[in-house]
């Protein structure tokens, strides 16, 4: 057997996710509540979700993602469950973001997440807990093969975020929305789903 072939044979070790002193929970965002955030009806939109939502869900680059995730939910209905999520932060039952994939597992078994972090809740934990979180959700799902994450080269919030998770810079993109970005990706059989 070569070192090659003996390599391959070898099983991965599932990576253990970065602790982080943050817990939260994902509340799927309805259509019902992104038709209410694009008529800027926060108060029936937190109704829908069943939590208290900030005035960041009303910002432009928010009402730009409903628009599109709404939009893509009425073309692909099964998309739904891999999209838009509320992000709550545990144990204090506080709206911190929003977060997800960009749809479910492609043909070749990849996801890309996406999230965002209010900016009164900055710098405080929350976008690790999040990665984290949508991590697992993704390892835990067999036909998700390969974890995506896009970021901005000079986004240094983000590029630290992702530190420690494990994810390997594969290339760059053009985004029409967000300019250059680069690639990371993670196996997620290196990724524990507990």
């Amino acid at each position: 057997m070569t070192d090659n072939a003996a390599r391959d044979n070898v099983e991965r070790v599932a990576r253990v996710l970065p602790a982080g002193p943050k817990a939260v929970r994902f509340v799927e965002m309805t259509s019902a509540a992104m038709t209410a955030l694009l008529e800027s009806d926060l108060d029936r939109a937190g109704a829908e979700v069943g939590a208290e939502l900030t005035e960041y869900f009303l910002s432009d680059s928010a009402r730009w993602l409903w628009r599109y995730r709404l939009n893509q939910l009425t073309a692909r209905p099964e998309c739904a469950g891999w999209l838009s999520k509320v992000v709550i932060a545990e144990p204090e039952g506080t709206v911190v973001g929003f977060a997800g994939f960009h749809g479910p597992p492609d043909e070749t078994g990849m996801v890309e997440i996406g999230y965002s972090v209010d900016p009164a809740h900055r710098r405080r934990g929350y976008a690790r807990a999040i990665l984290a979180a949508l991590m697992r959700r993704a390892a835990a799902d067999a036909r998700v093969r390969t974890l995506r994450l896009t970021i901005s080269p000079d986004n240094a919030a983000s590029l630290a975020t992702i530190a420690g998770f494990g994810f390997t810079e594969v290339g760059e993109q053009w985004d029409e929305e967000d300019g250059l970005e680069t690639i990371f990706e993670i196996p997620a059989s290196e990724i524990s789903a507990s």
